[in-house]
């Protein structure tokens, strides 16, 4: 069944078909429109507003999954350990950062309750906050790479058929089978960025269907000709004879720190715990993969030795050596015979540059982990500034 709305001048029709036997999909018929109203609070029915009226400064994390236990090992790598009493309640507390509460929510009702205005911070993945954010100014991207949940939403077609030959968006859109009658069908739970996606490529004559299940199913039992999903390493596809397609790619999303942009200018602390909480997470992000490399070098002076040092390519650290004299006691009398060198080492770099020390006469080689890496200021703090007009 197929319902329309013919006020809307942007429609795109989600129908429902019935699931088969083997495979539970729930499908649910929606009609999609592309305009929004305002973020409002339904209870019982009824729709309110919220109150703002809080002094505390609340963060949304994932209450499941993977997203949600990365998310936690990050913070605690940051130094931000959550602390939850209770682990059946969804409250929870940082306690290096002082008035901040941390909820845990579904990634979208943390994008939807930071729009209004019961979160202020939240960290989920690009392709939630896109979908259900639906490009709302009051959303800023305070930390875009957090460097986990790496996934792309892409569109996936049968790799038989009718669409053997098919490798493109291009082919796809240029097939003259889509029609009124017999619209190009696609399975999704991405509501907002399926029809958008569509429109932009050509694609006038589809139909979404959302579905709750396993999507990659929908094409072989007849519901979809197409689903549009999140794809990490692709393997269920191909075991599911499917095939993502050039230019079929809606968006490349990993896990991303967002906020509220009327609670950044508003709700006293709130900036300064987002700087701090950008900090620790860029210096940290920063110094992932990174040694401190210290060894001992006799030499005549500092000038000396540095200029040896930096003879060998994997020895010059983030701007340089540091090098500073080793005092000891010979004879009653203090000189510095030896000199320290410490230099900062990427993993991939480590060993390599334990053999270029001793090369040129290093010796009691330490190498120890970083935890942070502080620059004189994160980038991304002035691009916030500038994002809030501040």
């Amino acid at each position: 069944m197929s319902m329309f709305l013919q006020q809307c001048p942007s429609l795109f029709t989600f129908s429902s078909s019935s699931p088969s036997s083997l495979t539970q999909i729930s499908v649910k018929s929606t009609v999609f429109c592309c305009l929004s109203s305002s973020p409002l609070t339904v209870v019982n029915g009824n729709t309110e507003r919220r109150s703002s009226d809080r002094n505390e400064i609340r963060l949304g994390l994932p209450s499941k999954g993977r997203m949600a236990a990365d998310t936690l090992d990050l913070l605690k790598d940051c130094q931000l350990s959550v602390r939850q009493v209770n682990p059946r309640q969804y409250v929870a507390e940082i306690p290096q950062l002082s008035n901040m509460e941390v909820w845990f929510q579904r990634p979208k009702d943390i994008v939807r309750k930071l729009l209004s205005g019961d979160l202020d911070l939240g960290i989920v993945g690009l392709d939630t906050v896109t979908e259900y954010g639906q490009g709302n100014d009051d959303l800023i991207i305070v930390h875009d790479a957090l460097e986990y949940g790496e996934c792309r939403l892409s569109l996936a077609i049968p790799k038989y058929g009718i669409f053997e030959n098919v490798s493109s968006m291009k082919d796809l859109a240029q097939m003259p089978r889509w029609t009124v009658e017999r619209p190009l069908r696609v399975a999704t739970g991405f509501t907002y960025l399926g029809p958008k996606f569509m429109k932009e490529n050509g694609l006038k004559h589809v139909t979404f269907s959302t579905a709750d299940g396993a999507l990659e199913a929908a094409p072989a039992m007849g519901i979809a000709d197409a689903i549009l999903d999140l794809v990490s390493s692709g393997t269920t596809l191909r075991e599911n004879n499917l095939k993502e397609i050039e230019g079929g790619v809606v968006l490349e999303s990993q896990a991303v720190l967002v906020a509220s942009r009327k609670s950044l200018i508003h709700r006293k602390g709130a900036l300064d715990a987002t700087h701090e909480i950008l900090e620790r997470l860029e210096a940290h992000l920063r110094a992932v993969g990174q040694f401190t490399v210290t060894a001992n070098m006799r030499g005549s002076s500092a000038e000396e030795v540095a200029e040896r040092v930096l003879t060998q390519p994997s020895l010059s650290g983030l701007q340089g050596p540091t090098v500073s004299p080793v005092f000891c006691k010979r004879n009653g009398t203090v000189a510095a015979d030896y000199y320290a060198i410490v230099i900062c080492v990427p993993k991939k770099a480590l060993y390599k540059s334990v053999q270029q020390l001793r090369a040129i006469g290093g010796s009691g080689v330490l190498i120890s982990p970083l935890t942070y890496i502080f620059d004189e200021e994160t980038p991304r703090w002035p691009e916030l500034l500038s994002k809030l007009g501040l």
